[in-house]
């Protein structure tokens, strides 16, 4: 036992673990070398989606940019068009 290999983490300290590494590994049981560790074959998370490719960011962009000066479009139509307050009418009076 005190000849085994030993794990080849690091603690918080700084300083080595002194466990023994599992065998055929280079990590004790604590600090990963246990049956099952890691990502699973063939894992599903890992997927690559492309949601943030190059060609998908300056698509986005793209959008965004004509977004924002329809917006400015609109604003700018709904502020010219917007029907002046008529201060010549005459008030009702609430007696009649």
């Amino acid at each position: 036992m005190r000849s085994s290999p030993r794990c080849l983490a690091k603690t918080r300290n700084g300083t080595p673990c002194m466990s023994p590494a599992v065998k055929g590994k280079h990590r004790c049981r604590m600090h990963g070398g246990a049956k099952g560790t890691g990502a699973p074959k063939g894992n599903q998370n890992a997927l690559k989606h492309g949601a943030y490719t190059r060609e998908s960011q300056e698509f986005f962009n793209e959008i965004r940019e004509l977004l924002r000066s329809c917006s400015d479009t609109l604003l700018q139509l709904q502020n010219d068009e917007l029907p002046r307050k008529n201060t010549n009418r005459k008030r009702r009076s609430g007696r009649d």
